[in-house]
C-alpha cells in the first residue's frame, strides 16, 4: 500500500495513542498488518537476537475475552491513584489534557474487544531478573514502536498499552501461549475516523534537558 506523504518529523510527531478514534466498524487486512510488520522487524536487538513474536489477533471470539481481561485492568486502573485523568488536576494547561486522555483511556477499556487487530509483540524468555530488564525489553519495545509508525504510515491507528500485563497469564491462556514467552505491549490497530492528528502538548525541551551534569 502507498505511504502517506509524511516526513519523518511529521511521522514522529503524530503518531498518536488512537483510542477513541479507531474505526470499529472496518476491517483490516492482514496483508497490510503484513506490511507493517515485515517494517517493525528491522529495528535493533540485542546482539540481533530477533527473539521476538508477534501475536495478531482477529477472531472475534479471542479478541472479546482480551477484551473482558482488558476492561477489568483499565477499571482498576481508574480507580488507582495514578489514573491519567486525575493528574495534574491544579494544572490549568495540563489539567485539561489529562482529562482527555482519561476518558480516552476508559472508552478503549469498554471497546478494545470490538478493535479489529489486535497485536502482541512478545519475547521469548526463561526467567525474568528482579534487576534491571531495561536491556531484555529494549530487543522489542523499539520493534513495536516501529510497527506502530508504519501503521500510521498506511493510514491505520493504533495505540499503546501494558494495562492488560496485569492478567498476562489470562490474555496468555486465550492465545495458547507458552509459559517462556512473554507479553510486552498490547497494540490495538484499526483505521480511523477524522482527518489527521497533530504533534501533542509536551513539557519544554528546556525543562527535562540536562547537559553533561544533572
Amino acid at each position: 500500500m502507498a505511504t502517506l506523504p509524511l516526513t519523518p518529523d511529521e511521522l514522529l510527531t503524530t503518531t498518536r495513542s488512537v483510542r477513541k478514534r479507531l474505526d470499529l466498524t472496518r476491517d483490516v487486512p492482514l496483508d497490510l498488518v503484513r506490511e507493517c510488520l515485515e517494517v517493525a522487524l528491522q529495528a535493533p536487538s540485542g546482539s540481533n537476537r530477533q527473539g521476538w513474536h508477534w501475536l495478531v489477533v482477529t477472531d472475534p471470539a479471542k479478541r472479546a475475552a482480551i477484551g473482558d481481561v482488558y476492561r477489568r485492568s483499565v477499571e482498576a486502573y481508574v480507580a488507582s491513584p495514578g489514573y491519567a485523568g486525575r493528574l495534574f488536576g491544579d494544572d490549568p494547561d495540563r489539567g485539561p489534557v489529562q482529562a482527555r486522555v482519561g476518558e480516552s483511556v476508559a472508552y478503549l477499556g469498554e471497546h478494545l474487544g470490538e478493535v479489529p487487530v489486535l497485536v502482541i509483540p512478545c519475547l521469548t524468555v526463561r526467567h525474568l531478573g528482579a534487576g534491571n530488564q531495561a536491556g531484555l525489553w529494549g530487543s522489542l519495545l523499539p520493534a513495536a514502536w516501529s510497527y506502530m509508525l508504519a501503521a500510521r504510515a498506511r493510514g491505520l491507528g493504533t495505540a499503546w498499552t501494558t494495562l492488560h500485563l496485569a492478567h498476562e497469564a489470562e490474555v496468555a491462556q486465550v492465545l495458547g501461549l507458552p509459559d517462556d514467552v512473554r507479553q510486552g505491549v498490547l497494540i490495538p490497530t484499526a483505521y480511523y475516523t477524522g482527518e489527521t492528528f497533530r504533534p501533542a502538548p509536551r513539557v519544554p525541551l528546556d525543562e527535562v534537558l540536562h547537559v553533561d551534569t544533572w
